[in-house]
């Protein structure tokens, strides 16, 4: 079987890399050859709107998924009786407008923050008013910190027009969480829905650092899945969908969703009986979906901008390292590395130890749920 991939990522490597052991072939779809899906499966090279291109990679394939939430939808479903999709457009649809997104969580009673849909000066000074203190954000397009500008008073409202005023934009109400976790569950074609243990990530301007899983409590896990069940249901949805939230007070505040295999999973590649990766496949496949229990207490670890010396990393005993193929690039994740210890005290003291050496100069705290 042969499964089609629109963006050629190390998401989409990844999910290469798991299908193979199944006996599963891929093709990718990007606009660059130099990718790291590219150095592990064939490539088309070209624009994601680009029909033709779009139709020789469902040529021949079962199933044609993503590894990026961003990709046009218009062109795909020109395409829907020639190839099938998942997940579903309309699920990809809805996570690429973050205005879209709120109205689906408030529709599914999936608890989130008070916003408000801007499209001039006034109704940003309208939505501060009325909200308070926030971010503004475009609905589309915004990524790792990226199209964001946090509103602390009215004194800010000007520079955040000049920001990014001229596009649709969302103002939302700012949460002064105590931390933040993840949701990663699949739903396959076939309605059976498995769940992973909840993650807790910490960011460092705007970008993913670290995620420690299992985290919080047994409560938390069972909201937070809860909610997750709901988004797949409503969307008879295939594959693998993130949400992440903020907690405060113990509470879960809906942030985001992300509709495919998502950074904080990374950790069940090792972590888990069955990582992320295959069970996105199975489930769009239609197979039997794989325990999502997890092996141990893991942590995993982004590598930004640039990788720390191999030798150094291997030494340490128990680590796992991926590296996507990428050249350094501030900001840019190139890489990451998982640990997996038998305690949570045990997982957090040798990530508190590896910091340093892993993300120099960076200070990240690890909360506590």
């Amino acid at each position: 079987m042969t499964v089609g991939i629109v963006g050629a990522g190390q998401l989409g490597r990844m999910l290469a890399l798991a299908g193979y052991p199944l006996g599963l072939d891929f093709r990718f779809l990007d606009r660059a050859a130099d990718t790291p899906g590219g150095q592990v499966a064939p490539i088309l090279v070209g624009e994601f709107t680009d029909p033709r291109l779009l139709r020789k990679l469902a040529r021949g394939t079962r199933v044609v998924t993503f590894d990026w939430e961003n990709v046009p939808v218009a062109p795909l479903r020109a395409l829907a009786d020639r190839a099938r999709f998942a997940p579903p457009l309309p699920a990809l649809a809805a996570a690429q407008d973050r205005l879209a997104e709120k109205r689906l969580f408030a529709r599914l009673a999936v608890p989130t923050n008070a916003y408000a849909a801007v499209a001039t000066a006034r109704d940003l000074a309208r939505a501060f008013a009325r909200i308070g203190p926030g971010v503004l954000k475009t609905r589309r397009l915004g990524y790792d910190g990226k199209g964001q500008f946090r509103v602390r008073g009215a004194r800010d409202l000007d520079a955040a027009w000049t920001a990014l005023g001229g596009a649709p934009l969302l103002y939302e109400q700012f949460v002064p969480f105590d931390y933040e976790v993840s949701v990663i569950g699949a739903r396959s074609t076939r309605g059976e829905i498995a769940v992973y243990p909840l993650g807790g990530n910490v960011h460092v301007e705007g970008i993913l650092r670290v995620t420690r899983a299992p985290f919080g409590t047994p409560a938390l896990a069972r909201a937070a899945t809860r909610y997750l069940t709901r988004v797949l249901e409503h969307f008879h949805y295939a594959g693998v969908l993130t949400i992440e939230f903020f907690v405060k007070d113990g509470r879960l505040i809906a942030n985001e969703m992300a509709p495919r295999v998502h950074n904080s999973g990374h950790w069940t590649i090792e972590g888990a009986a069955t990582s992320q990766f295959e069970n996105h496949l199975r489930a769009i496949l239609g197979l039997p979906l794989g325990s999502t229990r997890a092996r141990g207490h893991a942590a995993m670890v982004n590598l930004i901008g640039e990788l720390p010396p191999l030798a150094q990393a291997l030494a340490e005993p128990g680590l796992h390292w991926h590296d996507y193929g990428k050249s350094a690039r501030p900001g840019r994740k190139i890489g990451h590395c998982t640990l997996i210890e038998a305690s949570a005290g045990r997982r957090d003291r040798r990530v508190r130890a590896l910091l340093p050496a892993l993300a120099p100069g960076v200070r990240v705290s690890l909360p506590r749920p």
